[in-house]
C-alpha cells in the first residue's frame, strides 16, 4: 500500500472514530483467539503489526525519528499481541509526541 493509501484509510478511520480504547482491545483480543484457533499465523499477524506501524507513523510528531518511532512501536505492538503489556498504558515519550488529546475529534 503506497503512503496516499494509507493515508486515506487514516483519515476515513479517523472519521468513524475507531481510535478508542475498546476497539483496541477488542482487536487484540480478536486476533489473539484467530492465532489461538489456527486461523491466522505468525506471518500474518507480522503484517497486521506492520500496518499499525504504517498508520501511527502517519501521526508521529516530525521531530521524532522516524526509525526509533517504528521500533518502539513494533516493540510495544509485540508486547500487546502477546498479552505481555496492557491496552491503554503510558506509551513511551517518543511515541506520544505529537499524537491528538484524548478528547480531541483529531
Amino acid at each position: 500500500m503506497d503512503e496516499r493509501e494509507e493515508k486515506r484509510i487514516h483519515d476515513n478511520v479517523s472519521l468513524v472514530g475507531l481510535r478508542a480504547h475498546a476497539t483496541a482491545v477488542g482487536f487484540l483480543t480478536l486476533a489473539r483467539e484467530l492465532v489461538r484457533a489456527g486461523v491466522l499465523d505468525e506471518a500474518a499477524v507480522d503484517r497486521i503489526k506492520e500496518a499499525i506501524v504504517k498508520e501511527l507513523s502517519v501521526t508521529r510528531s516530525r521531530a521524532t525519528s522516524a526509525e526509533e518511532f517504528e521500533r518502539t512501536t513494533r516493540h510495544r505492538l509485540d508486547g500487546l499481541f502477546a498479552g505481555d503489556e496492557p491496552v491503554g498504558g503510558t506509551p513511551p515519550p517518543e511515541m506520544a509526541a505529537g499524537r491528538p488529546e484524548p478528547n480531541s475529534t483529531h
